[in-house]
């Protein structure tokens, strides 16, 4: 993400239309929901009860508020804790989270979502939003020790002149 004091957010709604504006990563989450900064100079707290995704985007000129991919495709290759939410309307979607549990929010989950080379590049779930988040894999782990590299002092040469 840009190297400003502010990031651009879509915020995705339950049961309503989709806000945009600015947050601060450091404040934003406040007690009872996200403060807000719209384009028009207006800020706004959003219960965290009618939130369902706070996306941090590259460009807010995108016509569509939902993430690209909501699934991966394969096991993902960026370390962490792999994991598969439902939200409270049915919805499905991936992520994944910093294996480093001090990083976990109180009020809700950062993740890296499927497509993170898209607009969307992180994504904030609220608690309130899900009725389950289950781990599918521990990626990158550092408990599994390397194996050690075979002494290759006896091995031949094939390009060797």
């Amino acid at each position: 993400m840009s190297g400003s004091t502010t990031k651009k957010v879509f915020v995705r709604r339950f049961d309503r239309d989709s806000l945009v504006g600015f947050v601060s990563p450091g404040t934003y989450l406040g007690a009872t929901g996200i403060e807000l900064l719209r384009p028009d100079g207006t800020r706004s707290l959003v219960p965290y009860e009618d939130i369902k995704v706070v996306s941090f985007v590259r460009d807010l000129d995108s016509k569509e508020p939902v993430p690209e991919g909501r699934l991966f495709n394969a096991r993902p290759k960026l370390g962490g804790l792999w994991v598969r939410m439902k939200f409270r309307d049915g919805e499905i979607s991936e992520g994944v989270l910093p294996n480093n549990l001090l990083q976990l929010e109180n009020y809700g989950f950062t993740l890296v979502p499927p497509s993170p080379y898209g607009n969307h590049q992180k994504l904030f779930v609220p608690r309130a939003a899900l009725v389950e988040v289950h781990v599918l894999g521990v990626i990158g782990s550092p408990l599994k020790a390397r194996k050690p590299r075979k002494d290759l002092g006896n091995q031949i040469g094939l390009f060797e002149g």
